[in-house]
């Protein structure tokens, strides 16, 4: 199956005629300009108008919903359309604007991105990116990998945020193993040059209620500090979910003189909740489709509320060290070390008692599994940069070499046992559950040093070239007394490249194409071996345009991805045979059309595909829980004169396309339109009343399924309601 067509065109012409629209103006003024010099008769040279600012730091605030540059497409702070992939940013204000309360909500306006597959999840931030899963992989705090297997996981709270940013396509080029459709990086909030004392106090429809703390100050001349903190405890969707979530992140500057600066950064977060009555398990007939008796409520809860438990305490602690040896030679150290201990129990449905994906009697009961597992986690990340500009003939370089180490120990132990049927529509809970018994005690190791290289090369007055190289040194051990494929030793070393070529014209337009290879570890065996790392490769051509006129990004790219060495085959007799290609356009717009008016905007179209598979029926087939299409729009209205200054209007409507619930594409998951509706008050510096929410009309739609029998409501009709002062 090859990229239809029809979408091809349709996404292409959507963000070329859109791009056009907005480059209109840039180019009538510069017509208009040379009909009145050639009116004058005469010859006249016009003096330049030269704007003079600094370039905006890699992790400052985004102004408005626009950021200029970004360090997350190229280790260095590089102005975006000079980015040889097509990347994204969600600053603070465009968060703020859409009352985010969770990091995967930041993203549902971010072209290529499909986040919540399996609704809300408050312990997980989800996402796929370019139709591949990068929840685990795919995680980055401030350039260094938040690694995640299994239930062993990092969770990082937004209120702690800057920015968020996506690298869509390929990273393994600067970050090592990665996932193949691209990464998100968070982007800390850091210590301010001017005070800021801010409190928030917020409460949902649910009865959740939050506390924001945000205070930052100068200590003296050369050191500064930030405290951050978000607390909420309260009631989620699902019957009987609630839960007690604190995070404090303090960070600290310190800038001795003008060559020299030191950013510690650290995070402290405490959850005692529980789950959302595995809603991520329903099967398909009874969600996505009518069953005998109908649909499920989506705020049923078929977990065991007196069981169910969900805790966790986890302490991250780093810095950024970065040195001017001169004025073209800079060293940057960043660390980082993580630890988190967890531990979940929580029930879950896993088909009907009779019929499995449908029922087949009047007995409609759910099937139901218990689980338990306590997970330590310790993550360990260095990367050592050395960044040199310099100069040979006509060619200007900006040239990165670095050496970079990662370690990821986690020791779990998990426990299952089957529980009791429960009703879909009336479920009983407190029946007395069998004791669940241990199936994996193991401890992993994985250890990875990467060294890479990276050449950004400007010449001819518009031309940029990014020649990137590196090699990575991969050794994972697995020991478990209790399971056998569970227990492995293998090295391995893999080669990633990169390279991509684009011109900047003087009106903002820059086509850029890109050609880049990727590798990502997979842990684990089975009889047939230890596995290998998935391996693969994306083609990608764009076109980015900066307008003149205002502020504003937008951005078309097509691509061509393949995953390679994809595991398939039976349980413990798996085989790396898999490969799926993907392939299709994006589109999006970032724009602060006026300082009141703010938009946002994105269109994704592209095929699926499995193109190799040990099950021959699938190939062909456009694997599970993604759609191919998806589109948003939002838009930010802020008053600033008259009776009503201060008054913000703000709307969305996002769009999925129909997915799959099952391999061989038989049950399809329907499409959705939500809206968003966001309205706030206040006084500039002082005050600031809002109320957002998402969902407006509460529409009830399957996100996503993972099988038949796992399909997750997408998240109904939520409301934030928050007051901000600052101090």
């Amino acid at each position: 199956m090859r990229f239809t067509g029809q979408k091809l065109s349709s996404t292409l012409l959507l963000g070329t005629a859109l791009a056009l629209v907005f480059a209109a103006p840039d180019f009538a003024l510069a017509q208009s300009a040379d009909d009145a010099t050639e009116r004058d008769g005469e010859s006249t040279t016009l003096k330049p108008l030269i704007i003079e600012s600094e370039a905006e730091p890699a992790h400052a605030p985004v102004s408005g919903y626009v950021a200029t540059h970004s360090a997350t497409g190229s280790k260095t702070g590089t102005a975006i359309e000079e980015i040889p992939q097509s990347v994204s940013v969600i600053g603070r204000k465009e968060m703020d604007s859409r009352g985010v309360d969770k990091v995967d909500e930041a993203l549902r306006y971010t072209a290529g991105v499909f986040t919540q597959p399996y609704g809300s999840d408050t312990d997980t931030n989800w996402f796929f990116i370019r139709g591949f899963e990068a929840t685990q992989s795919g995680a980055y705090l401030d350039g260094l990998q938040n690694y995640a297997y299994g239930f062993g996981a990092f969770l990082v709270n937004d209120y702690n945020l800057e920015r968020v940013e996506v690298l869509r396509g390929a990273a393994s080029v600067l970050y090592g193993s990665t996932n193949p459709g691209g990464m998100v990086n968070y982007v800390s909030k850091r210590p301010t040059d001017v005070p800021l004392r801010r409190l928030e106090f917020s409460v949902t429809e649910t009865g959740k209620y939050g506390t924001g703390i945000d205070f930052s100050d100068k200590l003296s001349n050369v050191a500064a500090y930030r405290l951050t903190g978000n607390f909420t405890n309260g009631d989620e969707q699902a019957d009987d979910n609630e839960g007690f979530l604190g995070t404090v992140a303090p960070s600290f500057a310190w800038t001795p003189n003008e060559d020299t600066s030191l950013t510690l950064l650290s995070s402290f977060t405490f959850v005692d909740g529980k789950h959302n009555g595995g809603l991520g398990f329903l099967p398909y007939f009874g969600t996505a489709k009518d069953a005998p008796y109908g649909k499920i409520d989506p705020e049923t809860n078929f977990s065991e509320p007196d069981l169910d438990k969900n805790l966790r305490r986890q302490v991250m602690v780093g810095y950024e060290l970065e040195h001017d040896l001169n004025d073209d030679l800079t060293f940057r150290q960043n660390a980082r070390i993580g630890h988190a201990d967890i531990h979940e129990i929580y029930y879950y449905p896993s088909g009907y008692a009779t019929g499995g994906t449908s029922p087949t009697t009047t007995n409609y009961d759910l099937d139901r599994w218990g689980f338990e597992h306590r997970t330590q986690i310790t993550s360990i990340g260095l990367d050592n940069q050395l960044e040199q500009r310099f100069e040979t003939g006509a060619l200007d370089h900006t040239l990165l070499g670095g050496i970079d180490l990662k370690r990821f120990d986690m020791s779990r132990k998990e426990y299952s046992g089957a529980g009791t049927d429960i009703d879909p529509l009336n479920p009983v809970h407190g029946t007395a559950q069998v004791t669940r018994s241990a199936y994996l005690d193991q401890d992993i190791v994985m250890n990875q040093i990467g060294v890479y290289a990276q050449d950004q090369i400007r010449f001819g007055d518009g031309w940029i070239t990014t020649l990137n190289g590196r090699y990575d040194y991969v050794k994972t051990d697995g020991d478990d007394p209790i399971s056998r494929y569970n227990n492995y030793s293998e090295t391995t070393g893999e080669w990633s490249g990169r390279a991509g070529l684009a011109y900047t014209f003087d009106n903002g337009l820059t086509p850029y194409v890109s050609a880049a290879t990727f590798f990502n570890p997979v842990l684990g065996s089975s009889s047939q071996g230890v596995y290998e790392p998935e391996t693969g490769s994306q083609y990608e051509a764009g076109l980015k345009y900066v307008p003149n006129s205002f502020d504003g990004l937008f951005t078309v790219a097509v691509f061509d991805l393949t995953r390679q060495n994809v595991i398939t085959g039976t349980f413990q007799n798996e085989r790396q045979l898999g490969e799926v290609n993907s392939q299709g356009i994006e589109f999006e717009a970032k724009a602060n059309i006026t300082e009141n008016l703010l938009l946002s905007a994105s269109a994704t179209a592209y095929d699926l595909e499995v193109t190799k598979d040990e099950d021959a029926s699938v190939i062909g087939k456009q694997p599970v829980t993604v759609p191919t299409e998806m589109a948003t729009l939002g838009l930010d209205y802020t008053i600033r004169q008259g009776t009503l200054s201060g008054l913000r209007l703000g709307g969305g409507v996002r769009y999925q396309g129909a997915s799959y619930a099952d391999e061989a594409n038989q049950y399809e998951v329907p499409a959705a339109t939500l809206f968003d509706a966001g309205l706030g008050y206040g006084v500039e510096n002082q005050w600031n009343l809002s109320l957002n929410v998402s969902n407006l009309f509460d529409k009830e739609y399957v996100a996503g399924c993972s099988s038949a029998t796992a399909c997750g409501y997408g998240e109904g009709r939520t409301a934030l309601l928050k007051l901000t002062l600052d101090l």
